[in-house]
């Protein structure tokens, strides 16, 4: 099949787009400033910005995986916001894959994902969901925890908020989240490409076959094996050398809305919001690709190396 990833240079973009080309897969890689140098060398790059809907050319394609995000840890900058990459860009990747003919959008959100959610992140998404399942096009729309892996900035960011030695965390770290290996996502996105599950008993080996239906219309909430406080990460990234020290929620929204104007602050009131709820699965979804949270690799094997 022919297959363009959207954000295809990214974090989890060059991971799909690594797993879909070994599968044989005609792969197109969108970016706004494409890199291939990341890339499998059978994987195309293509320009493209999916808050401009007239650099979205999507004809030809069969599938086309809209991985573009912002990122929720970070306030946006360059004057891109939540509601005009996530629900906008999603608009103009849905329109141009109508107007193209491509038979299936795999569109990636988030846990949470709620229109009269608490974050503008979550917010965005939510509506973004309502624009594809509102469209003619056969949707898959995958729902995962927090994402980790090589290249990542989870794990990065938990070691920035975490100072060695002692390490304040608003609520004391105890919002649990679900991380899941980068890998793992991309086998269960490319199995949502050509409808079928990890480990079938007669898996796709054509580049030129069509997808089957089995997951078309589903809403997968993804996580990995372990469920873990904000806490237990910080621990882990520094190797357990760490005492936290409980930040009330109350003292860490004060200070960030005081910082939240300052440009060169990246967390700022909608981080501490989001730190209210957790990250986690309300019933794992991985199973509808034949893997058990046993064949997942977790956070602390990951940080072993």
């Amino acid at each position: 099949m022919k297959v363009l990833v959207t954000g295809g240079t990214g974090f989890i973009g060059r991971h799909l787009c690594a797993e879909l080309d070994d599968r044989g897969h005609d792969v197109t890689a969108l970016a706004r400033s494409p890199d291939a140098s990341d890339l499998p060398a059978g994987v195309s790059v293509e320009q493209g910005d999916v808050t401009d809907r007239g650099s979205l050319d999507l004809s030809g394609q069969d599938v086309v995986v809209n991985l573009v995000a912002l990122s929720p840890l970070f306030e946006p900058k360059g004057g891109k916001t939540h509601e005009s990459v996530h629900l906008g860009g999603t608009r103009n990747v849905v329109d141009a894959a109508e107007d193209a003919g491509v038979s299936r959008l795999i569109q990636m959100s988030a846990l949470g994902a709620d229109p009269d959610g608490p974050t503008a992140y979550i917010r965005a998404k939510g509506k973004a969901e309502a624009v594809v399942r509102d469209s003619t096009l056969d949707w898959v729309i995958f729902r995962p925890s927090v994402v980790f892996g090589d290249g990542g900035e989870f794990v990065p960011f938990t070691r920035k908020l975490t100072p060695p030695v002692i390490a304040p965390l608003p609520g004391g770290g105890r919002t649990r989240f679900q991380p899941i290996w980068v890998e793992d996502v991309a086998s269960m996105l490319a199995d949502a490409v050509e409808g079928t599950s990890t480990g079938d008993p007669n898996p796709s080996d054509s580049g030129d076959a069509v997808a089957d239906e089995r997951h078309v219309g589903e809403i997968y909430e993804i996580g990995g094996p372990d469920v873990l406080t904000m806490a237990e990460v910080a621990k882990l990234t520094r190797g357990g050398n760490v005492t936290i020290v409980p930040l009330p929620m109350a003292f860490a929204k004060i200070g960030s809305a005081v910082i939240d104007p300052i440009p060169f602050v990246p967390f700022g009131a909608d981080q501490v919001r989001s730190l209210e709820f957790d990250n986690t699965t309300r019933d794992n979804d991985i199973g509808a690709f034949g893997v058990s949270e046993g064949d997942l690799l977790t956070l602390r094997e990951y940080l072993r190396g």
